[in-house]
């Protein structure tokens, strides 16, 4: 038969209380962030802002696309407020302008420091566009968001999407992209002579959203490019997106205002937003004696 004398009964009951008393002291940490961590998704599933997020070209600031969002508040009763936002290349941010209260659709701006051109640097500005993308999640908490992005713009959202988009997809999703004069293949016009970033946008694709409407817009102010893209490379888009995304539309600008520095403050692009990228209201009509825009057929996942 075991018997326990008191001395050992008494270790037995110090250890049973120190389990006892730990376990309290861990609980209580776990409690906390479970709650704060359920009120926070509880917050971002109720928000009820769909913010449509912009990024710039090369050599272009935060301040690219100010008379596009006046023109698009000329069309509309929903008049969107506009934040912008510049990363250093310290991994500092500054924010200039504010988002209304009850603006359920502001426009968010995200301009670089390092603004320049060429794959090293685009992939500099995607790790910065992260860093700017998480602090506005955190700090404004939407569940959903459109995306726009100007020549080298569609380009850092292309490769965000590949390499970041993983990281907030189960609670943050894009719904639609647009991007304009994005050369996909940089100065290449055809794909059969790659470039190392038209590479990697191929290799990665099956990272991009299945969800996700995709408009590839390209001006025409020649036969062959837009000025300064070749449509050749902007049409390259079509082999990342199709029959990874949910839809992948081609439409091309041509007329007045078609070059490529242009087309963001074209009447046409304006009414393209307008139609296929903004929740809020149907602009009025708009009718431009030079207004010619050309679509392909969109291209669904089977």
């Amino acid at each position: 038969m075991l018997i326990i004398n008191d001395k050992e009964r008494r270790r037995s009951m110090r250890l049973l209380i120190f389990v006892v008393v730990l376990l309290i002291v861990l609980a209580f940490p776990a409690y906390f962030w479970m709650k704060d961590n359920n009120h926070y998704l509880a917050q971002r599933s109720k928000a009820q802002m769909s913010p449509v997020i912009m990024i710039p070209g090369s050599s272009a600031t935060k301040n690219r696309f100010d008379e596009m969002v006046t023109l698009l508040n000329k069309d509309t009763s929903h008049k969107h407020s506009l934040l912008k936002l510049e990363v250093y290349n310290s991994g500092k941010i500054t924010y200039t302008g504010k988002i209304s209260s009850g603006d359920n659709e502001p426009i968010i701006v995200v301009g670089f420091q390092n603004n320049h051109d060429g794959y090293d640097n685009i992939k500099k500005q995607v790790k910065m566009f992260d860093e700017a993308f998480n602090e506005l999640i955190d700090q404004y908490k939407f569940n959903n968001f459109k995306a726009f992005g100007h020549s080298n713009g569609g380009l850092i959202w292309t490769l965000w999407l590949e390499k970041y988009y993983s990281d907030y997809s189960d609670y943050v999703k894009i719904k639609r992209l647009m991007t304009v004069g994005s050369p996909f293949n940089l100065n290449e016009s055809s794909t059969s002579n790659p470039t190392q970033m038209y590479t990697y946008f191929l290799k990665h694709r099956d990272r991009l959203p299945s969800s996700l409407d995709v408009y590839s817009v390209s001006g025409a102010d020649t036969y062959t490019e837009d000025g300064i893209v070749k449509l050749g490379s902007v049409r390259a888009g079509r082999y990342i997106y199709q029959k990874q995304v949910k839809h992948y539309t081609e439409m091309t600008v041509t007329g007045s205002k078609a070059q490529h520095s242009s087309l963001p403050q074209n009447r046409q692009i304006i009414n393209l937003i307008e139609e296929y990228l903004l929740d809020s209201d149907q602009p009025n009509a708009v009718n431009s004696k030079n207004k010619r825009i050309s679509h392909s057929s969109s291209v669904s996942n089977p």
